[in-house]
């Protein structure tokens, strides 16, 4: 939900400067539609589109059920503004049901499950979620059904309802998953750091680079994208040179917004002649794992249909398989056991009342806020210390500071110690207050060496807000979601500000699941997450962050009723491997 700029400060950024953000990053105008679901595979197709459909309720006569399986993505069913409603589809007869998919408009469901029923009457659950994310939405829902039911409970826009563009249900073929850089059937990565070749590529301010290298770097926060030069047109291909002959057994595509609603993947032994192993007029973005076979050195992604009015972008193309002349890409350390047990990092603030936070482990943040925040950093710890009873004190003050009326504190780890999976916690106790905003959270190790937010990744484990210390924030950033786009979650709880509370997130390869208190209250999985908002930035070392700030876009100003010196406590911080 926040920003870094240099310094390790923080920026939130407002819905009209996120949205040209977001366009900027992707190349693209503000606007543009995605179709619902994930990668189907060839025998695999939608069973509902243009069934019987109902609904508890519709917002008005424009939203009906029936636009939610009409197979158009500019029409969609939305609800009454209650948080108690319900979808249903008549497939007609008896079905395999493979999976099901949602185009979530904007006033999606946090909470909801989905029941499948043969005769109308009688229902089973096939899936539910507290924690959903909105956006394209693939769900792993599968067994015999003629009827298929979402019940929605929680929503994600309190004062609004429910809304979804399309609701797909698939039958046959099967959703595979990303393999590792090696599989039990010999299949290993065969296109990391190979040479690469374009349509066209883009270097600009929006870009710089997108050359066609990026798609083969195994680094999911880059990409290829073709130059608007000339006027985005198709064809449009990309195409890697595998360095030696090679059995293609599969090819994934994390597209960026531009991406193909129609393309080939082709193999060649020349890089002239080219032969077709997979072919799609309905691409729908985002992640595409094709399980397609076929001989040659070199492997191409051809697009001829554009899903937009601009061009094509990848942000990884990874081919899987045997022979060609691999390189191997560096190896991720192994994902911990949870729960984790070797302390690997520790600051229990014991020191005596008035010192200062250790050198050898924090480095102190000075200088001037973000986000319309009114503090300022002070430098040499002036806003921090030890109170003598085992905890650190940052106290934000009305203070005469650098031409501004109050300061704060924020340090972080930078440079000292970096880390990458594990559970990383911390106990602490917020102020209450109109305008006030404590948060722990991490920042890519990569932005000190001048990667810009948000493409280093950050993970904000917890962020409270002084106006309603009842509530907290968990949230991921990266190009794909960030600002107030980011992929998150907030949670009622008890009033943090009356005592010390216990936030974690535990973090492996898989995704990373946050706590408080012991009570998991997010999940972010990375393959959820690929297929429904973009690509997983954070399988690398991150560095932690503590403060205090004042005022702001997210937390709203202060007022005569904000108590200062306002003081977040810090118990202790942790990780664990």
């Amino acid at each position: 939900m926040t920003s870094p700029v240099p310094g390790g400060s923080r920026r939130r950024l407002s819905p009209t400067r996120f949205l040209a953000l977001a366009s900027g990053l992707a190349g693209l105008a503000t606007a543009y539609l995605v179709a619902a679901g994930g990668p189907a595979d060839a025998a695999e197709v939608v069973v509902s589109q243009n069934r019987p459909a109902t609904a508890s309720s519709s917002e008005w006569a424009g939203t009906p059920a029936s636009a939610a399986v009409d197979g158009d993505n500019g029409t969609r069913w939305s609800s009454a503004f209650a948080a108690s409603q319900w979808f249903q589809v008549d497939l007609g007869a008896s079905t395999a049901v493979s999976r099901i998919a949602i185009n979530w408009e904007a006033a999606y469901a946090r909470a909801f499950t989905i029941q499948f029923s043969l005769n109308g009457t009688n229902w089973t659950q096939a899936y539910a979620t507290t924690t959903g994310g909105g956006g394209q939405q693939n769900i792993p829902a599968a067994g015999d059904a003629r009827y298929i039911r979402i019940n929605l409970t929680q929503r994600a826009l309190e004062l609004y309802g429910y809304s979804f563009w399309e609701f797909q249900v698939f039958s046959g073929g099967s959703t595979p998953t990303t393999p590792p850089t090696t599989s039990p059937g010999g299949a290993r990565l065969l296109s990391y750091n190979k040479p690469a070749q374009a349509s066209t590529w883009q270097n600009d301010v929006n870009c710089n680079p997108c050359s066609p290298d990026k798609a083969f770097d195994n680094d999911p926060a880059s990409r290829w994208a073709t130059s608007s030069t000339n006027g985005w047109v198709d064809p449009g291909w990309i195409s890697v040179d595998l360095g030696a002959t090679a059995q293609v057994s599969q090819v994934v595509l994390q597209w960026d917004p531009a991406f193909a609603r129609a393309y080939q993947i082709q193999v060649s032994g020349d890089n002239a002649n080219w032969s077709t192993i997979y072919s799609t007029s309905t691409g729908d973005g985002l992640k595409d794992v094709i399980n397609a076979s076929g001989t040659g050195r070199y492997v191409r992604m051809y697009g001829t249909a554009r899903s937009s009015a601009y061009g094509y972008s990848l942000w990884e193309f990874s081919v899987y398989g045997t022979g060609g002349n691999p390189t191997a890409p560096p190896a991720k350390p192994a994902d911990p056991v949870f729960p984790a047990t070797r302390l690997v990092f520790s600051d229990e603030f014991n020191g005596a009342s008035g010192s200062k936070p250790d050198g050898s482990k924090w480095t102190m943040d000075p200088g001037v806020p973000q986000n319309g925040e009114v503090q300022y950093y002070t430098p040499n710890s002036e806003n921090a210390s030890m109170n003598g009873q085992g905890q650190l004190v940052i106290e934000a003050r009305r203070q005469d500071y650098q031409g501004r009326q109050y300061t704060s504190h924020r340090m972080n780890t930078s440079n000292k110690f970096h880390v990458q999976y594990g559970r990383i916690e911390a106990r602490v106790r917020v102020p209450k207050g109109n305008g006030l905003w404590p948060a722990f959270w991490m920042m890519g190790e990569d932005f000190l060496s001048g990667r810009p937010w948000p493409y280093n990744g950050e993970i904000d484990i917890m962020e409270v807000l002084g106006r309603n210390t009842s509530e907290a924030y968990s949230t991921l950033h990266a190009p794909a979601y960030n600002a107030g786009g980011g992929y998150g979650q907030k949670y009622a709880t008890v009033d943090l500000s009356q005592d010390y509370h216990v936030w974690a997130a535990e973090w492996d390869s898989r995704g990373i699941r946050f706590f408080l208190d012991g009570r998991q209250v997010f999940d972010a999985s990375k393959e959820t997450v690929e297929n429904t908002r973009g690509p997983w930035i954070f399988d690398h070392k991150f560095y932690l962050i503590l403060n205090l700030a004042v005022g702001g876009d997210f937390p709203g100003p202060i007022d005569a009723s904000t108590p200062f010196p306002s003081q977040m406590l810090v118990d202790y911080v942790r990780v664990y491997q």
